[in-house]
């Protein structure tokens, strides 16, 4: 009989436990599937006695996961403790020394670690998988490593966070402020410890470095991301959004140039009627763009006990098949350094001001985006309420590169007529 493929698994929050019930569900069919069994030998968790729902009898405990990782008897180390440091990276670390495969599903460590974690992993020969780690369900890392290897990739771009995604469209269908959308995901429990690593786009700017990777063939660069989270969008914005028949998602982008590696995660607008501007709730989406293929279009659910544990689960079944990949498409050594490079490619913008009850304010702020090379296509100023001296001004340029954009904005903040700072969003007619 074929040896089982044997896991240790630290981390038992929900995708822990949902691969549990996945090995437990579906042993029949990963065993055919795989060709030999896969069987779960010992776990590791901050507690021993919380009720998880599921007995852990069968399985051998190690209150320390850098123990976990050594055993003798793990073929291959699951860590879903998540965290860039402390236990998660010192037992991956240690399950790869130990000759150990490890998947994961943390992409806050790969963004700060991964160019070192798969040197280690390949010299070691072990795979080092992450499937889980961005866009929940969605096999887009397979898809890059794998069905479309033979590409040229040109363009990444998606809705790679569920909790702002489902802010946004509440905000839109519901007519909810911001912060209400805000207390209604958390009481859902689907904002991060910490809210600011979703809603501040530091979780999607985690999964974007990664894609940018694989595609590009550079070392991650997560310090190359530019980043603006949807924290500053209000009603209001999504309502100008809508009558101009575009809605507002947070947006990464990422593409290779001459001049360097462009990485964005900032809110966009984007038509209304294209798949993006359709993707509700906490649905990911993923677009990639290759030379011979053209454009590919992966939809799905982005987080939750079932899809992340579907995603953890291929990685194990390709270890279990004998399949060996490069952690990033290709040996790590190989990878090229990232320049980081702001998008150069023009385009409209949405400019919401609060500009101050003075003369000639409106005329100051015309002349500070002529200045700096933008042209306006349409301007819109609204009533003030009574308790504010500000009124909302709303100004559609034409297509510019944001730089110049930034120049602009940097002087307005100068001409003493703003209530506060602007927000500038790119136009994306996809």
């Amino acid at each position: 009989m074929t040896s089982p493929l044997r896991l240790g698994i630290a981390g038992l929050g929900t995708v822990g436990i949902g691969v549990l019930r996945t090995i437990r569900r579906k042993a029949d069919l990963l065993e055919a599937r795989a060709g030999r069994p896969v069987r779960v030998t010992a776990v590791s968790a901050r507690s021993r006695q919380k009720d998880r729902g599921v007995s852990l009898d069968d399985y051998a405990w190690e209150d320390d996961p850098v123990a976990l990782a050594r055993r003798d008897d793990v073929d291959v180390y699951v860590e879903l403790i998540g965290g860039e440091n402390g236990p998660a990276k010192a037992s991956v670390l240690a399950a790869l020394e130990a000759g150990k495969d490890v998947v994961t599903a943390n992409k806050a460590l790969l963004a700060h670690h991964g160019q070192a974690l798969a040197e280690t992993a390949e010299a070691a020969g072990r795979v080092l998988r992450f499937e889980a780690a961005v866009a929940g369900g969605i096999p887009v890392v397979k898809s890059l490593t794998e069905g479309l290897a033979a590409n040229e990739v040109t363009r990444i771009m998606g809705v790679m966070n569920g909790t702002c995604n489902y802010i946004l469209t509440r905000m839109e269908g519901a007519g909810l402020s911001y912060d209400e959308a805000f207390s209604e995901a958390d009481g859902l429990g689907y904002l991060e410890a910490d809210p600011n690593l979703d809603v501040g786009g530091i979780d999607a700017g985690h999964k974007l470095s990664l894609l940018s990777s694989i595609a590009f063939g550079t070392q991650v660069n997560f310090a190359g991301v530019e980043l603006q989270g949807i924290g500053d969008v209000t009603i209001e914005d999504i309502h100008q959004a809508a009558d101009m028949g575009y809605r507002i998602k947070l947006l990464g982008a990422a593409r290779l140039t001459g001049r360097g590696l462009e990485q964005r995660m900032a809110p966009c607008l984007v038509p209304a009627n294209s798949p993006l501007g359709q993707l509700e709730g906490g649905t990911n989406m993923v677009v990639i763009e290759g030379d011979d293929v053209g454009q590919v279009v992966l939809r799905g659910a982005g987080a939750g006990e079932g899809p992340t544990a579907s995603a953890v689960m291929g990685d194990v079944m390709d270890i279990a098949r004998g399949l060996r990949v490069s952690t990033f498409g290709q040996p790590a050594t190989q990878l090229t350094p990232a320049v980081p490079a702001q998008a150069a490619t023009p385009a409209p913008y949405y400019l919401r001001l609060h500009l101050l009850d003075k003369p000639g304010a409106m005329a100051r702020i015309a002349s500070v985006l002529g200045d700096a090379g933008v042209s306006i296509n349409r301007m819109r100023q609204y009533s003030h309420a009574i308790e504010t001296d500000a009124a909302p001004v709303l100004i559609v340029t034409h297509k510019t590169i944001r730089a110049s954009l930034d120049e602009a904005i940097d002087a307005m903040t100068q001409t003493g007529v703003l209530a506060d700072s602007p927000l500038a969003m790119r136009i994306e007619d996809l």
